[in-house]
């Protein structure tokens, strides 16, 4: 990963700017359930276009077991022809070819779930970046170059179709049919309860990988007590028999002892590192990882981005709109500020946080 040295000053700017109603509370006093607002998603089954390939018996499986658990109508089910060999990445064509298939058969969709492991990019730009937001080959000519800004960028929209005329797009990689079904299974039964649970923001030796998001960290020890939240900044390389673990934000080409951990339905966790959008590296961790250790979302960057933090999942960002009761898609997307190189992978409609627990302030 190469070093970008102008991280420091734009990450200290926008804390300053106030961009969340979390920072407002984070010198204040330990349990910041007063400064969280409730804004539940709108996003329903109905909004949400899931998209096989026809030349991949697994793709279909997975997208109708998503059918089914998530109730999304029939209609929305859209196959399309990849190429029989697909790659990790699309040609140009390719990919024109792509997004007319799926586009000849939407309606007002808020939603594009990609139901398979590969192509996930675009060339430099990833798959989910460029069905989005539309191709930035400008990018490519060097792809350590700040990026383009999301509109969707810590947004109050709550429907992106009609407020940014985006549609939110997610992989869901299948790494096997069981491991996708589960993944499935996670997002779903994340609205069901709201769990006590604990959010994890590593400070690792890796400075590179680690430095950029470090400013975006709560105290140690901060609550919300309206989530049954606690949050630990810690510094260290790697959690390892931890409970209940809802965010794990670290930074590292590798992660060790992830499959020690339980995650809890709905979890996000990701490594700020060069190539884990890259799914089938052997190089870097890929973010299928996150998946398989029982995370329900996760991020990475297809092509080398520099350590640019808005190139990666802002955690304050992240956490504010999800606790708000944003479903997963939502709330991550809105948490990158330049995404054409990163591909979010999982299941977008979790929200563990749609509902708040009793509680009694002092």
């Amino acid at each position: 990963m190469r070093f970008n040295r102008r991280m420091g000053a734009h990450a200290f700017g926008l804390c300053l700017l106030g961009m969340l109603m979390v920072v407002e509370a984070i010198a204040g006093a330990a349990d910041i359930s007063r400064q969280l607002r409730s804004r539940p998603s709108l996003l329903k089954p109905e909004d949400v276009a899931v998209i096989y390939n026809i030349n991949d018996a697994q793709s279909e499986e997975v997208a109708r077991y998503y059918l089914q658990a998530r109730q999304v109508p029939v209609a929305n089910l859209i196959g399309i022809e990849l190429p029989k060999r697909a790659k990790d990445s699309l040609t140009v064509a390719e990919f024109e070819s792509l997004k007319s298939q799926i586009e000849g058969k939407l309606q007002d969709q808020q939603v594009l779930l990609l139901v398979w492991k590969t192509p996930f990019a675009v060339q430099c730009n990833s798959l989910t970046g460029a069905l989005t937001l539309g191709l930035d080959l400008e990018q490519c000519k060097k792809t350590c170059d700040p990026g383009r800004d999301s509109p969707y960028f810590n947004s109050s929209s709550l429907r992106p179709w009609a407020d940014h005329h985006i549609r939110l797009s997610m992989l869901l990689p299948i790494t096997s049919v069981d491991a996708a079904k589960a993944l499935i299974d996670r997002g779903t039964l994340s609205e069901f309860s709201l769990n006590e649970a604990n959010g994890y923001f590593l400070k690792t030796k890796d400075a590179a990988r680690s430095k950029p998001r470090e400013p975006f960290f709560p105290p140690d020890g901060m609550t919300i007590k309206s989530k049954r939240l606690t949050l630990h900044t810690v510094s260290q390389e790697a959690l390892e028999k931890e409970k209940d673990v809802m965010f794990y934000f670290t930074g590292q080409a590798n992660v060790d002892y992830m499959l020690t951990n339980s995650y809890l339905p709905g979890a996000i966790a990701d490594h700020l590192t060069s190539t884990g959008g890259m799914l089938t590296s052997t190089y870097q961790m890929p973010a299928t990882r996150w998946l398989d250790a029982g995370v329900t979302g996760s991020y990475g960057t297809v092509s080398e981005p520099c350590n640019y933090w808005q190139k990666f999942p802002n955690p304050q960002v992240v956490m504010a709109h999800y606790l708000a009761g944003e479903t997963l898609i939502e709330a991550y997307w809105k948490s990158v500020k330049w995404p054409m190189q990163g591909v979010f992978v999982g299941e977008p409609l979790a929200k563990p946080y749609a509902k708040v627990a009793p509680m009694t302030l002092e």
